[in-house]
């Protein structure tokens, strides 16, 4: 009796705390998407997975339960096999018994009876078939909480076949704990049939309830779907079926398999396990109304495995046999004609079955034809789906593989080109001249004064010793960016046609590039001690300011020199280089409480004032004014927040008043990941600093005095895109389709689309018509930041690699396969990087903001291409590849390095800084394109081993077979190109000047 009431008491307790969940998740979330603007979208969202959820769990639960209900009616009662037969049973036990005796006494129209050296391995079988699908459909609906628990791309296509049931059982034979619990379900079936089967009902319907609910933006983008206008070449669809349909039906077969199949085993079990047949060593066969039912049950699941084999067709297309991706010729002349056999087969056995099953007639003199009908189908499945499939590849591919497999190369090839955007690549020959002079140095001044000295590490190192201020600062990435400054020297080289108004500015104003870096508030250095519950939801509740660092100019001391830094204590907030700068970077009051690392909630507004900046040995303290934030002032907001947040703090402290908001998701991708998270983010979000309300018209920008803004990049994906070659994350269709615009003092979000031509894009848009704006809504001075990611070109310059063939023998020989060349950094060699770089392109008479990469053919280290992508104006977004010729030699990174390295001076230079104390680090080597010819570029920074302050040293420039090493970029040059009026001593510079404390 007493566990009764503890068992009572647990359930109570228990559906408590689910009502303080869920009671106070759902109005804070709506309270959440009230402050971002953006609550249509949740509710949308609400709304579809709420009905999703119930309805699979609904109809999956009535489904089981009702099957197993009729099951129960028409299973054996105990006394039909213990009392009525219970003297054929013993003479069943003796060895001398005769079975036919004993099937005499049984209805003719049942099932054959199963004595127990059958019935129980079947048993046992069918017990461990329900545990694997359990544990696999399990396993799925796990993968979306934690997608590491289980595969790293569960996609819904991996249907309950033989091969996932093989990989599962490998898996869980591999593990201890996994079989015990798989055993230990099935033994529970056979223990306590009823019970358990019934419970794995339920269990079954909310794994299949959460599997597809966590699909609701493949289900609203089916009913919204847009037309890609192109067709794939094997069956004639619009790709956009196979974008926005292919994966619902995917998803409807992976539920519709899972649900007939285990109706169809707990049936069965049920029947077979009925009557004590177990303990009693005999099953009598099914009865007529038994089989009845399993012929119903049967063919259902024929329907589910009939609708398998009709999206196996379509999934040739993702087939990874043959020498290029998608569907080859053993796919298309034996796979394919293979699955629709066993299509139009398995419907006409679930069209017999279920015709048994309505017009059912026990003694029919065609019952033998189910037996026939699944002997066939199976020994189909055996000789089509796998035997010929293999012969043809084997004996008539593979000895004339081109011959065969050209056209669906050359689809693959165009497909692939066209899901990762790389037919837009506009290509060039370029051949390096090699004919530099020291005018055209000066011609080109601008793309001279913009070579980057600093890369970001030893940038972030510096600051994290000069401008972090306090231990609570932190300065968690830098990022390159341009900014047009005032200035007296204004570049000589006509301004890019967008940039009309810098032009006409052109005697005050140049565009530099920038290392821009934010100052945040990490609370994790705050003292141990000091790490109270007021200190850090009250006071520690932003971080402060910005460094801004022009990437080409080195300080006295070799460090860098900075255009902002510092936190001044006067009203200007921050140190400027020069009036100038000043003018030019609005700096206003640059309090960052959104962020990178700014992953704990805050109050503001509270008793309690906040920690503003220090100044000198006070602090200066503040009160948030921004528009960010979510009221809790009234007692019971305090509670519902406290009961969401499970801090009971909240609602016990006296600290509050009636104005006080609580802030939160302040991590900037996690708060537009709650918005949209339908869309892939770039992994680098990139502070900007911009008087966004110029236009007093755009209102979506404040206009208070805080000008800092995250921008971060949004993409559209697909897995379904015929015929195309994935990359490492099984990604094989995507669009850099949305910029977002973060405010890093309210919290404001906005997302700009970028690319209009993007149908994926445009569905999402259909379905959130106030989520998404025109690009031409951003804030031209926002507008002027907007480059291109390196996260999208990272994946682009990686398919290029090898789809740059577009002629299929050259591609099938893999005869000009490219790779990412080497370089050293440190002392270790690591894949070149993109980088950003203001130049002219070879073609261009003027100089613009790129992205650049390039390339080395497989194996060998000269260079080959060059890959660049434009980021200003009306060029965004263009793509241009310049080719090297073949023929000649063109200097690759890795090559230049060993040239470095092996230079006799330079590397026992190198080798003195590299004492005990401090090494010497090689930076990032940089491949500028200047006029016709190429320059190679690479600083050398020296840090001490103990509290590391990274100096610029030297610059090496290496130029034709020319190379020099010196103490500025300007020495380097002129020794390259007036080497007779460049002294021996301003190459290399004395090594006592040279110490880490320098």
């Amino acid at each position: 009796m007493l566990w009764k009431w503890g068992f009572r008491l647990l359930i109570f307790f228990l559906g408590l705390w689910l009502l303080v969940v869920l009671g106070s998740r759902l109005p804070v979330e709506i309270f959440w998407f009230q402050e971002v603007g953006y609550l249509q979208v949740f509710l949308l969202r609400l709304v579809t997975k709420a009905t999703i959820w119930v309805f699979v769990v609904g109809i999956t639960a009535v489904y089981l339960l009702v099957n197993l209900l009729l099951a129960e009616r028409l299973k054996y009662p105990q006394l039909v096999t213990s009392q009525p037969v219970s003297s054929e049973f013993t003479r069943f036990l003796n060895p001398q018994y005769d079975p036919r005796n004993l099937a005499r006494s049984f209805d003719p129209r049942r099932f054959p009876a199963i004595r127990l050296h059958w019935l129980l391995p079947l048993a046992l079988g069918f017990s461990l078939l329900v545990a694997l699908m359990l544990a696999y459909y399990g396993e799925i609906a796990i993968s979306y909480w934690n997608p590491e628990f289980s595969k790293t791309s569960l996609l819904v296509s991996d249907r309950f076949q033989l091969e996932s049931i093989w990989h599962l059982v490998r898996r869980i034979f591999s593990q201890v704990w996994y079989l015990s619990l798989v055993l230990g379900i099935a033994i529970a079936i056979l223990f306590y049939p009823r019970l358990s089967l019934r419970a794995i009902a339920i269990v079954m319907s909310l794994l299949f309830g959460q599997i597809i609910y966590q699909n609701w933006a493949k289900i609203l983008q089916y009913f919204f779907r847009t037309a890609f206008n192109d067709t794939d070449p094997l069956f004639i669809k619009d790709t956009s079926f196979y974008i926005f349909s292919l994966p619902v039906l995917e998803l409807l077969g992976l539920w519709l398999v899972g649900l007939f199949f285990y109706g169809l085993i707990a049936v069965t079990l049920t029947y077979l396990l009925s009557g004590d047949s177990l303990s009693q060593g005999f099953f009598p066969g099914f009865s007529p109304p038994q089989q009845r039912h399993l012929y119903g049950l049967g063919g259902a699941l024929m329907v589910a495995v009939a609708l398998g084999y009709l999206l196996s067709r379509y999934e040739l297309l993702y087939s990874k046999r043959g020498v290029s991706y998608g569907a080859s010729y053993t796919d298309v002349v034996a796979q394919l004609p293979a699955y629709n056999t066993l299509c139009a087969l398995a419907v006409a056995i679930a069209f017999y079955f279920l015709w048994r099953t309505i017009f059912w007639r026990p003694k029919s003199p065609h019952r033998q034809l189910a037996f026939y009908g699944l002997g066939v189908y199976f020994l189909l499945a055996l000789v089509g789906g796998l035997l010929i499939p293999n012969t043809v590849q084997y004996l008539i591919v593979q000895p004339n593989e081109l011959q065969r497999e050209q056209p669906y190369i050359q689809r693959t090839i165009a497909s692939t080109r066209q899901a990762f955007d790389l037919q837009a690549i506009d290509t060039r020959n370029f051949n390096p001249q090699g004919q530099l002079t020291e005018a055209d140095i000066k011609a080109n001044e601008l793309t001279i004064r913009n070579i980057r000295l600093w890369d970001q590490r030893p940038l972030l190192e510096t600051n994290r010793q000069l401008q972090q201020i306090r231990p609570y600062y932190r300065f968690p990435g830098a990022d390159i960016d341009r900014y047009t400054l005032e200035t007296e020297a204004a570049s000589s080289s006509p301004a890019a046609p967008n940039q009309q108004s810098a032009s006409q500015n052109a005697a005050t104003t140049e565009r530099r590039q920038v290392l821009i870096a934010a100052r945040e508030l990490d609370y994790s250095a705050v003292p141990q001690q000091a790490q109270t519950w007021v200190n850090r939801h009250l006071i520690y509740t932003h971080g402060f300011g910005f460094t801004m660092s022009p990437v080409n100019v080195v300080g006295p001391g070799g460090l860098p020199e900075y255009f902002v830094k510092d936190i001044s204590g006067d009203s200007s907030a921050l140190t400027t280089a020069n009036q100038g700068i000043r003018n030019s970077i609005p700096i206003g009051q640059p309090r960052i409480y959104y962020g990178e690392i700014t992953n704990n909630y805050v109050m503001t507004g509270t008793k309690v004032r906040e920690l503003d900046y220090p100044s000198g040995s006070d602090n200066v303290y503040n009160n948030y004014d921004g528009n960010g934030g979510i009221s809790i002032g009234t007692t019971w907001r305090r509670w519902l927040f406290a009961a969401y947040l499970k801090d009971w703090q909240m609602a016990l402290t006296r600290d509050f008043l009636p104005e006080t908001k609580v802030l939160l998701r302040r991590n900037v991708k996690q708060r537009i990941q709650a918005i949209a998270p339908f869309l892939k983010y770039d992994s680098d979000p990139y502070l900007v600093v911009a008087n966004a309300s110029l236009d007093q018209s755009n209102q979506d920008y404040s206009t208070n005095q805080n000008y800092l803004y995250w921008m971060v990049d949004g993409y559209t994906t697909s897995n379904h895109y015929p015929y195309s070659d994935p990359d490492k994350d099984g990604i094989n269709y995507i669009r850099n389709s949305v910029k977002v615009v973060v405010d890093a003092y309210n919290g404001t979000v906005n997302f700009y689309v970028a690319d209009r031509n993007d149908p994926i894009i445009t569905t999402w848009r259909k379905i959130f018509p106030k989520l998404f704006k025109p690009l031409s809504a951003m804030s031209k001075t926002l507008s002027k930041h907007i480059r291109y990611p390196v996260d999208y070109f990272n994946i682009q310059a990686e398919r290029l690699m090898t789809y740059h063939m577009t002629d299929t023998q050259v591609f099938y020989n893999r005869e000009d396969q490219w790779q990412i060349p080497n370089e050293i950094y440190g002392n270790q060699a690591r894949p070149v990087e993109p980088y950003y770089l203001i130049t002219g392109l070879p073609t261009n008479p003027f100089e613009e903001f790129l992205l650049l990469l390039p390339y080395t053919p497989k194996q060998r280290t000269n260079l080959i291409a060059w890959l660049a992508a434009r980021s200003d104006g009306q060029n965004y977004g263009k793509l241009l590849l310049y080719v090297f010729p073949k023929e000649r030699l063109i200097y690759g990174t890795e090559q230049i390095e060993a040239r470095i390295n092996q230079d006799p001076v330079i590397s026992q230079q190198i080798s003195l800084w590299n004492r005990q104390g401090s090494r010497a680090i090689q930076g990032n080597l940089l491949v500028i394109p200047i006029e016709q010819s190429l320059l190679y570029v690479e600083p050398i920074y020296l840090e001490a081993t103990q509290n590391s302050l990274p100096t610029l040293v030297r610059v090496v420039v290496a130029y034709e077979n020319r190379i020099v090493m010196a103490q500025t970029l300007e020495q380097a040059l002129t020794a390259i190109f007036q080497p007779q009026v460049t002294p021996p001593p301003a190459i290399i510079r004395p090594v006592e000047e040279a110490s880490p404390s320098s």
